[in-house]
C-alpha cells in the first residue's frame, strides 16, 4: 500500500514561483521513481518531472526545463517541485506519482491545483 500526499498548490501571478511537496509513505523501494505530472480538463495527463528514489538523476519535460527543479529528501520520503517563472500555460492539477521507471507511473496522489494568472 502506497500513499502520496501533495501540498503547496495555489494561485500565483505569471513570473512567480511555487513549491509543491509530496510526502510518500508505504512500500516504496530504492528502485522506484517519484514524479510529477499535470492535467488540465479535457487533456491527457502530462509528464513534468521525475527523480529516482536512489541516486540523483532527474528527468524533465522540455516545457519546464530551466524553470522547474525536482528534488528529494530521502530522510522523510518527500519530493519537491520548485517551479519558477511560472506561465499561464502551467495552470493544471499537479499529481505526485510513483513509478518503476522515470516516465511510467502506477500510483497517484489526489492532486493539487496550480493556477497562474496573466
Amino acid at each position: 500500500q502506497v500513499q502520496l500526499v501533495e501540498s503547496g498548490g495555489g494561485l500565483v501571478q505569471a513570473g512567480g514561483s511555487l513549491t509543491l511537496s509530496c510526502v510518500a509513505s508505504g512500500r516504496i523501494y530504492s528502485s522506484h521513481c517519484i514524479g510529477w505530472l499535470r492535467q488540465v480538463p479535457g487533456k491527457e495527463r502530462e509528464f513534468v518531472a521525475s527523480i529516482r528514489k536512489s541516486g540523483t538523476r532527474t528527468y524533465y519535460a522540455d516545457s519546464v526545463k530551466g524553470r522547474f527543479t525536482i528534488s528529494k529528501d530521502n530522510a522523510d520520503n518527500t519530493v519537491y517541485l520548485q517551479m519558477n517563472n511560472l506561465k499561464p500555460e502551467d495552470t493544471a492539477v499537479y499529481y505526485c506519482a510513483l513509478g518503476t521507471n522515470p516516465y511510467e507511473f502506477f500510483n497517484w496522489g489526489q492532486g493539487t491545483q496550480v493556477t497562474v494568472s496573466s
